[in-house]
């Protein structure tokens, strides 16, 4: 087993709050919009989400069976780092790094028009800021106050915002009229337009699945509960999508269904009546954005910070206090302050649209370099890292995983690779100060020993 550098177990993750991390950083905002997102294409879309469903199974099972061999936090910078060297580990990390605390940003700005539908406030720039800064500076000082807050918050965060979201799934099985679902695709087109249109709406759905891995430091017994805790809040997650998103789809006409804003309220209050469905959902929402803002915190503090113990980050970030690496938490909420004061004072969206454009492309990276890395120790056949009896099913995992996490980097779009590629390179110059410094370092620390070697000669002749 695997010790903090404390020692201490208590402040660890068990198995159910390292799976309701998982659940949590995969569900955020976006399953309250989504039905309403894909119906323009046709129930295909249900289809097209079984496929991303199997993908993203496919790369947890990956996810796990990696941290299984190395159980390091990190997640995905160990593996690519292990697998190809400091220049594949740092591109890793820093793209995930730079993913989290921009989505971060996002999240908070996403979880403003829901406080707003609760509390009836009108929206104005301060008052919006405020309430968005709020939204990234809690869970902040919820990490900060160590990784016992963090777990339960995540715990309190998961059970109230699936509640309801499991509440419509089970619930719409009794008001599903399939009349409701409308055209398998719109329009009569060729379904495999549908479905690659679909998908690329739904590709990021999945996106969180690595988050026991990235936090294994985290985790009690890690080797076991990483795994299991990746596989089962993947499986949670799928789901609550699905059959949420296919009650929604039963419940609401089509036509109504397209034009919706809030196709979870709408189920519930055609289910019901009334209007106290919007409530309920919007209550929702805001709780699940604070749940995924609580766990992305952790993911933006844990990405570097094993890096950062290479030499591949300033030391900083690998700096820790009750369990947590505190600076990696500041700089990241202090980053995403920056894009959120642009967001709400430029007048203008496009600087935070183009980083928002990013992250689409920034949490593909480490998908990719960790399933080749996996194919790379399969084909090496490294004894400790390979279980001979698993090579067939892991290889078919392995390539299925990768090639989920290319449609996820083809469905991200020209722009999104674009602004995302650029971005990545820029990180270049982060990895040559660091590798620099290092070797300088390296230089320093062998000198004297060169130094002591001709008198060590003489003394032994």
């Amino acid at each position: 087993m695997h010790d903090t550098d404390d020692g201490t177990q208590s402040r660890r993750f068990g198995l159910p709050t390292a799976t309701a991390l998982v659940m949590g950083n995969i569900i955020g905002g976006g399953i309250f919009l989504l039905p309403a997102s894909v119906a323009p294409f046709g129930t295909v879309s249900l289809l097209a989400f079984g496929v991303l469903t199997i993908g993203a199974i496919a790369l947890a099972l990956v996810f796990g069976r990696l941290a299984e061999r190395d159980p390091r936090t990190g997640g995905p910078y160990v593996y690519a780092r292990e697998a190809f060297g400091d220049f594949a580990g740092f591109l890793s990390a820093w793209s995930y790094w730079t993913m989290t605390w921009v989505s971060n940003a996002a999240l908070a700005v996403a979880g403003v028009g829901y406080f707003h539908f609760l509390t009836g406030v009108k929206p104005s720039t301060g008052a919006d800021l405020t309430v968005a800064l709020a939204f990234l500076w809690l869970p902040a000082l919820a990490n900060l106050a160590g990784t016992r807050w963090v777990g339960a918050v995540q715990m309190v965060s998961t059970v109230l915002k699936f509640l309801p979201l499991l509440f419509v799934a089970i619930v719409g099985i009794f008001f599903f009229d399939p009349k409701n679902l409308g055209p398998f695709t719109e329009g009569g087109g060729n379904w495999t337009g549908g479905l690659t249109a679909s998908a690329a709406i739904l590709l990021y759905s999945y996106v969180g699945v690595e988050s026991a891995s990235v936090s294994a430091g985290a985790v009690r017994n890690p080797e076991r509960n990483v795994g299991r805790a990746t596989v089962l809040g993947t499986i949670g997650s799928a789901v609550v999508y699905l059959l949420g998103t296919l009650a929604v789809f039963g419940s609401i006409p089509h036509d109504k269904l397209v034009k919706s804003t809030a196709p979870f309220s709408d189920a519930v209050d055609t289910m019901f009546g009334g209007h106290w469905g919007g409530t309920l959902i919007a209550a929702a929402a805001a709780i699940s954005i604070f749940g995924a803002l609580n766990g992305w915190t952790l993911m933006s503090a844990h990405s570097p910070y094993a890096a950062a113990k290479d030499g591949l980050f300033p030391a900083a970030f690998a700096k820790e206090k009750r369990g947590v690496p505190t600076f990696g938490v500041l700089a990241a909420a202090v980053l995403a302050t920056g894009l959120t004061v642009i967001n709400y004072t430029s007048g203008s969206g496009g600087v935070f649209n183009i980083l928002v454009l990013v992250t689409t492309f920034s949490a593909t990276v480490p998908y990719l370099l960790a399933a080749a890395a996996q194919v790379y120790f399969l084909l090496t056949g490294q004894g400790h890292k390979v279980n001979a009896g698993r090579m067939t099913r892991d290889m078919v995992l392995a390539v299925g995983a990768f090639a989920f996490s290319f449609w996820l980097v083809a469905g991200a779009g020209y722009a999104a690779v674009y602004q995302g590629v650029l971005f990545l390179f820029a990180g270049i110059l982060v990895y040559v100060w660091m590798a620099g410094r290092r070797k300088a370092a390296e230089a320093a620390d062998a000198a004297p020993a060169a130094a002591a070697e001709p008198v060590k000669e003489s003394v032994s002749g």
